[in-house]
């Protein structure tokens, strides 16, 4: 059965810098991750939140590059809808913790996908599966 996963801004920060932290190589385990999904054929979904997120930091050539790993018939978007967005709010205020954080997990859970990220405040919910990458290979 073909799995789903949405990947956190981070994540997909991770990859395109192959970014480190002292011990751990972050970008690595999330090419790993993103050449595994590809190798099985599961989905990648992305959200217009995300692409936000992303053009903080990137121009629109580099967000394409970023995504070009993923063969088009694997890379989805999902809807957000304000209904979730409402529900992000009222969550993230609740939880004392970033509002479009809270999003990315709704969306996961609507879309029935693992949501990949490395947000410690959103490891310990349990709405849906939250893995990090090197969770996963």
């Amino acid at each position: 059965m073909q799995k789903k996963y949405y990947l956190d801004t981070c994540i997909w920060i991770d990859y395109f810098e192959n970014r480190k932290d002292r011990f751990r190589p972050l970008g690595e385990w999330a090419f790993q991750l993103l050449r595994q999904i590809t190798e099985e054929e599961d989905i990648v979904l992305f959200s217009r939140i995300v692409i936000k997120e992303l053009k903080r930091v990137y121009n629109e050539q580099e967000i394409e590059s970023i995504f070009s790993i993923i063969p088009k018939e694997l890379l989805l978007e999902a809807e957000v809808f304000s209904k979730q967005i409402a529900e992000a709010e009222i969550r993230a205020k609740i939880l004392g913790i970033p509002t479009n954080d809270v999003i990315h997990l709704i969306i996961a859970r609507d879309n029935n996908a693992i949501l990949v990220t490395r947000d410690k405040h959103l490891l310990f919910l349990d709405d849906i599966e939250i893995r990090m990458p090197e969770e996963l290979l």
